[in-house]
């Protein structure tokens, strides 16, 4: 069972580094935002049943809803930032200009 957990933790470190390395374009920082949240998500559904907590099982559902919100507000700020400049390099944004 530690196998399982230092390999999710593992995930978990690599799309940090990744949202760290990757961030100029939006698009692969939205992918390895994804990969930190299945992970979390599958390290929260691990601990709660291993440790028999069930009146945290809501907890992980609760993860995946608020994962989804922001991969939704996360695709659309994608599709709009495309629209109007072209590409989805995000050093290329001034936010500053109406």
């Amino acid at each position: 069972m530690a196998s399982i957990y230092l390999n999710l933790m593992m995930a978990f470190l690599l799309a940090l580094s990744g949202v760290l390395i990757y961030r100029s374009h939006l698009m692969s920082t939205l992918l390895c935002l994804e990969g930190m949240m299945l992970s979390l998500f599958i390290m929260m559904t691990l601990t709660i049943s291993h440790f028999q907590m069930f009146s945290l099982s809501m907890a992980p559902l609760i993860l995946l809803v608020f994962s989804a919100c922001e991969a939704g507000i996360g695709l659309a700020l994608l599709v709009k930032t495309s629209n109007a400049h072209g590409n989805d390099h995000v050093q290329n944004l001034n936010l500053l200009q109406c």
